[in-house]
């Protein structure tokens, strides 16, 4: 219907005489003549010129004699005397009484050729188009189906005919685009571009994309013929999409990795950096594992065969998962055989790459049956293994463990992983080598203290040393007790300005020269006085020394003090308070003299010596420590030295200090 309204299809027929017998509404608009002003008239004399009249009479004849149908472009007269070419299909009828009449349908010769031209555009548009067509019903149904989406869904044409989406794409989501041809079909309202994902029923492996749209199809007098479907194939688009996102992710990750790995000199804190860093964005589950012979430095080349001994440093899981108690616990020693995988990555020093892992390769992945059964239940398909290498030498894996991620490790991950695996090898070497020269160092230190001399007369003692957090090097801070003549008791604390083995040395130095002088019974400021002597001849090393004489008969401390912070006393009839004594110039500078002041010292009395690196720091005034100090120290009466040994260092440390320190606390003792 709607087809014969743009074409305007007029229906005109005449009798053998060729008188117009009927007349459609149509032929008023053609031919320009009302019913009224045609029926009954000649048909040649009111549409056709003179000079194509003997033609008109012998095709009229020839149709009404031999019942032969005519087709074909022939001028009219319309009735405002202009001349128009009208396409004609002439044909013979007869009615029951045998009387026989001419059918004409007649339309506009130039509306036909558009119309013409239109539907062949359109036909070869629709099956020469390389874009998916589809042509859906109201009830949502396919109607016509061209070529290129015959190809794109992988089904014939034939089997579309009839059917809905549902009914032959299954694989997508279904539910979302039949509420979007709904939605279309109600509205009006297109959908473009809307982005599809899913796999062919003929390349069921292998993932598609496609860009949709959606647009009403409407006719003559706007009724709804149903929707239309545009399917562009974006499968190389979306996968190159894919691989620059993935790019991205990846940069980003090591961009990530670089910040966040290695910002410590800590072997097992880097560890746990970089498996955390790699979940879940590399893997679900990520191990760390070093070897035993490398963290105690012990390891002299890599070896090619036989079992390995490891130290798990980090385990990390992207969710909680059961598959968390099968790799071995956190600072476990474990022994693996060559034939495990891990050991087979640190023998060739290369990633080991099991894209597709089955019940064999667990085997040779868990540390024992029972794992293995735990990373299978968990879904675990892939795992990937990387070397952790720094300066040409193996320190263990990387292990990556894939479950609930569903793609498993390629060689991109092996390139990624073995990125970030170098990078966390080098903050693990370095952490490593610091922790043992910080060892060395902090033995070295502690050698240079004293050992627990038995108690002197009349006091109770408790001292600790903590070196330096954040330093691999010797400090210069000491304490010393050292028993004199007469129940008497010289108490020390001092700081060689500087850290290293020199410091340490100078260190030593002092602490034998003070031991020395010390057997003189000298006065505290005469004491200070020969270190000084002595210190400004060691090379430009400078001190600051704290130096008490506690006489237990007259109940009282003698104290001079070069360069140092003041003590602290705590009475054990009051609050705690600083001594004040004359802090003079430090040992090396020369030429300055020393006081000694005298401090009663009763029985119950704590004095608290100590060196800078208890309360100075970076951010803090040095007066708002000493105030937190002298706080920390009310009520110390009541308390065990040792707890308020480890209450002042618990309290006033910090994690990034960069002194050490040496605390010294005595208690006069009836």
């Amino acid at each position: 219907m709607g087809l014969l309204d743009v074409l305007g299809v007029a229906a005109v027929v005449l009798d053998a005489d060729g008188r117009i017998v009927f007349w459609s509404p149509q032929a008023d608009e053609l031919f320009g003549y009302t019913a009224a002003e045609a029926l009954g008239r000649y048909a040649a004399q009111v549409l056709v010129h003179e000079r194509h009249l003997d033609q008109v009479v012998r095709l009229f004849s020839e149709v009404i004699s031999s019942g032969d149908s005519w087709a074909g472009a022939f001028p009219i007269r319309h009735k405002d005397g202009s001349t128009r070419l009208v396409e004609f299909r002439n044909m013979r009828l007869t009615d029951g009484m045998g009387d026989v009449y001419a059918l004409g349908i007649a339309a506009d010769h130039a509306t036909v050729q558009r119309v013409e031209t239109d539907l062949a555009l359109s036909e070869r548009l629709v099956s020469q188009s390389p874009i998916g067509l589809a042509l859906m019903d109201t009830d949502l149904r396919y109607v016509l189906v061209n070529p290129a989406l015959e190809r794109i869904n992988g089904i014939p044409a034939a089997q579309h005919t009839g059917r809905r989406v549902r009914d032959t794409l299954p694989f997508l989501d279904i539910d979302r685009v039949e509420r979007a041809l709904r939605e279309v079909l109600e509205t009006g309202t297109p959908l473009l571009d809307q982005e599809a994902v899913g796999a062919l029923p003929g390349d069921p492996g292998t993932e598609h994309a496609w860009s949709v749209s959606f647009y009403r199809l409407e006719g003559a007098q706007g009724r709804v013929l149903g929707v239309a479907i545009s399917v562009v194939d974006v499968t190389e688009r979306h996968r190159a999409s894919r691989e620059a996102d993935r790019a991205r992710r990846r940069l980003a990750l090591i961009a990530d990795a670089s910040a966040k790995v290695g910002t410590t000199l800590e072997v097992r804190r880097t560890a746990d950096e970089l498996a955390e860093v790699t979940v879940p964005e590399l893997a679900d589950i990520t191990t760390v594992d070093v070897l035993d012979s490398v963290l105690s430095l012990r390891r002299l080349g890599t070896a090619d065969s036989g079992p390995e001994l490891f130290r798990a440093l980090a385990v990390k899981a992207a969710y909680p998962t059961e598959a968390l108690r099968a790799p071995d616990r956190t600072g476990e020693l474990a022994m693996y055989g060559a034939d495990r995988i891990v050991t087979r990555c640190v023998h060739t020093a290369r990633p080991v790459l099991v894209p597709r892992a089955g019940p064999g390769d667990l085997a040779r992945i868990a540390r024992n049956a029972e794992a293995a059964e735990l990373l299978e239940r968990a879904g675990v398909h892939s795992y990937l293994a990387v070397p952790l290498i720094a300066r040409g030498e193996v320190l263990g894996t990387l292990g990556l463990i894939r479950a609930r991620n569903p793609l498993p490790f390629d060689e991109d991950d092996v390139v990624l992983a073995s990125e970030l695996a170098s990078r966390a090898a080098v903050s693990i070497d370095n952490a490593r080598w610091y922790q043992s020269v910080r060892n060395s160092a902090v033995t070295l230190q502690r050698s240079l203290l004293p050992g627990s001399p038995p108690p002197p007369a009349g006091l109770e003692i408790a001292s600790r040393y903590r070196p330096a957090y954040a330093s691999s090097e010797v400090g210069g801070d000491w304490y010393d007790v050292i028993r004199l003549a007469d129940d008497k008791t010289a108490l020390v604390v001092g700081d060689v300005m500087g850290s290293g083995i020199d410091a340490a040395a100078t260190m030593g130095r002092l602490r034998t020269a003070t031991c020395a002088f010390a057997d003189l019974d000298l006065e505290p400021s005469q004491v200070l006085h020969h270190l000084d002597r002595i210190t400004t001849g060691l090379e430009h090393y400078i001190a600051t020394c704290l130096y008490a004489v506690h006489d237990p008969r007259d109940a009282t401390c003698r104290i001079a003090n070069a360069g140092h912070l003041p003590p602290a006393l705590v009475p054990a009839d009051g609050p705690a308070r600083l001594v004040a004594v004359p802090s003079g110039a430090p040992l090396g500078v020369g030429g300055v003299p020393f006081e000694t002041v005298t401090v009663p010292f009763s029985p119950g009395d704590l004095l608290v010596l100590y060196t800078d690196g208890l309360v100075e720091t970076r951010h803090d005034a040095i007066d708002e420590r000493m105030d937190a100090l002298v706080a920390l120290l009310d009520g110390a009466q009541d308390r065990p030295l040792e707890e308020t040994c480890d209450l002042l260092l618990d309290s006033l440390r910090q994690a990034d200090d960069l002194d050490d320190v040496a605390l010294l606390i005595a208690r006069s003792l009836p």
